[in-house]
């Protein structure tokens, strides 16, 4: 892999690695962007097949980031951690206070937080040795389980997306079949069952199925028949890649909006889903509700500021159409370009992002 290739093709800012020998520690920091402000992701700790593949995953992951948090209108750029090693069985107390020592040592360009294979314990050991980490026990200024908040932001993208469909925002009576019963969908089926929806349900978990069915009354059906159903709205909430050739001329739904990451299995499946006349709500831009409430820890972690920011994930899907109709893209591609755009507006009052003396924390 040609690593400065890479970055210069997609104007990457920073690539650390860390390594400490007595905890075993291999990581890899990748800050993307910090035009908008300090780059915020998540630590993930897996076990890949190579380096090369580790620092692979940590660059897209922080690129992603980047387009998140710009099209959520936060004030913060994209990065991420990748740690090497068995989450499992590799962890030790060590190991995180050396990565939060490095964090410390980059001095606000990278703020970390919770991902696939680290948990809340986790963040609050990197927070005994550095202040940039979100996500941490709510005794030191957190916001807690994200999963309530990240379902609402998904529950307001779907009325948005609802609108643009059926000239209305209301999902009274509209049927939403749900892939996926996790803790977020299960919030997401909350606010829908409440709003009058009728529910289509299914998951790999038979529990999950039937917590959702005695909770809200929906109709369970087996996984691969959820693509199929007579349906208004598809909401992928499990895994990704799962628009793709197979499942897409399934559909029978106007809209697809769901809480899962990397939904499309290819960009051009955004493409077909556009030719197709279906309502896609980008996931980077419906599910980035979770994010929007650990990012608002930075500055004292204020339940009801956060979910008014949250809110605001409706007028996002709103200008991700708006910019699809306006310039004859897919919404996949617009969301990219609204991400672009307030980008580029920043990039002519200021730079890199530099500490200057200010602390962005404010925990008390």
């Amino acid at each position: 892999m040609e690593i400065f290739n890479y970055m210069e093709n997609f104007d990457y800012e920073q690539l650390v690695f860390c390594q400490d020998k007595q905890s075993g520690l291999k990581a890899i920091i990748a800050i993307h962007d910090t035009t908008l402000g300090p780059a915020l992701g998540g630590t993930r700790m897996w076990m890949y097949e190579s380096e090369e593949a580790a620092i692979e995953d940590a660059l897209r992951l922080a690129r992603g980031m980047t387009y998140k948090n710009a099209v959520a209108g936060l004030n913060l750029g994209g990065g991420k951690t990748v740690i090497i090693g068995d989450p499992k069985k590799d962890k030790n107390e060590e190991m995180f206070r050396a990565f939060g020592r490095y964090i410390q040592g980059l001095n606000g360009r990278y703020i970390t937080a919770e991902d696939v294979g680290t948990t809340v314990e986790d963040m609050d050991i990197i927070h005994e040795e550095t202040d940039y980490v979100t996500g941490i026990s709510p005794a030191f200024g957190s916001s807690g389980n994200p999963s309530p908040v990240t379902a609402y932001g998904v529950y307001r993208g779907m009325k948005a997306a609802a609108k643009e469909a059926f000239g209305t925002d209301s999902l009274k009576n509209k049927k939403v079949a749900i892939q996926g019963v996790g803790n977020v969908a299960y919030h997401l089926c909350k606010y829908l069952h409440e709003e009058g929806a009728k529910l289509i349900v299914t998951d790999i978990n038979k529990e999950a199925i039937q917590r959702a069915v005695n909770a809200f009354q929906a109709e369970a059906v087996e996984p691969n028949e959820i693509y199929s159903v007579d349906s208004d709205i598809f909401a992928p909430c499990a895994l990704g890649a799962v628009l793709n050739d197979v499942t897409i001329p399934q559909l029978k739904a106007s809209v697809i909006a769901g809480a899962a990451n990397n939904q499309l299995k290819e960009p051009r499946h955004g493409e077909i889903i556009h030719q197709k006349g279906i309502v896609y709500a980008p996931d980077y831009v419906i599910n980035a509700g979770g994010v929007i409430n650990v990012a608002d820890e930075l500055y004292g972690y204020n339940r009801e500021r956060a979910l008014k920011k949250v809110e605001n994930i409706y007028n996002n899907i709103e200008s991700v159409i708006e910019i699809s109709k306006r310039d004859q893209i897919p919404t996949s591609q617009a969301a990219d370009r609204l991400a672009e755009e307030r980008i580029a507006k920043m990039k002519n009052s200021r730079s890199q992002f530099l500490l200057e003396g200010k602390h962005i924390l404010n925990r008390k």
